[in-house]
C-alpha cells in the first residue's frame, strides 16, 4: 500500500522538534517516540496512541472514531478520518495527548 504522503507530512509538522523515528506498519507509515507509536498513517484515516486514560476525551473531539481490529475496539488507539485531518486544531490536539502518552513509556 502506498503511504499518504500529504497525511505524512501533517503529521512530521505536528510532531516537528521532537525525538522521532519513522518505520513502516499496519500498511502505513507509524511515528515513534523512543520506539513507542504516537501516530501514523492509515489507508483512509490518521492513527494516534492516545492511551486508554485518554480515550474518552480523545472520543469526544468531533470525527474521531476508536481504532477497530478484527471487530473489537482497541483500546488506547484511535483515528481521525483523513478529510477531517485538515483541522490542524483536532490533529494538533490528538498528537499532543498521543505525544504526552508515549513519554509515560518505558523507551524500546
Amino acid at each position: 500500500m502506498a503511504i499518504d504522503e500529504g497525511m505524512a507530512h501533517l503529521l512530521r509538522r505536528d510532531l516537528a522538534g521532537e525525538a522521532i523515528t519513522e518505520k513502516k506498519m499496519f500498511g502505513g507509515l507509524c511515528f515513534l517516540l523512543n520506539g513507542n507509536m504516537v501516530s501514523g498513517t492509515m489507508k483512509t484515516s490518521a492513527l494516534f496512541r492516545v492511551g486508554k486514560v485518554n480515550d474518552a476525551a480523545a472520543l469526544a473531539i468531533p470525527g474521531v472514531y476508536a481504532m477497530v481490529q478484527r471487530g473489537q475496539a482497541m483500546a488506547g488507539f484511535v483515528e481521525l478520518a483523513t478529510k477531517d485531518c485538515a483541522d490542524d486544531r483536532r490533529r494538533a490536539v490528538l498528537s499532543g495527548m498521543a505525544l504526552a502518552y508515549a513519554r509515560t513509556l518505558p523507551p524500546k
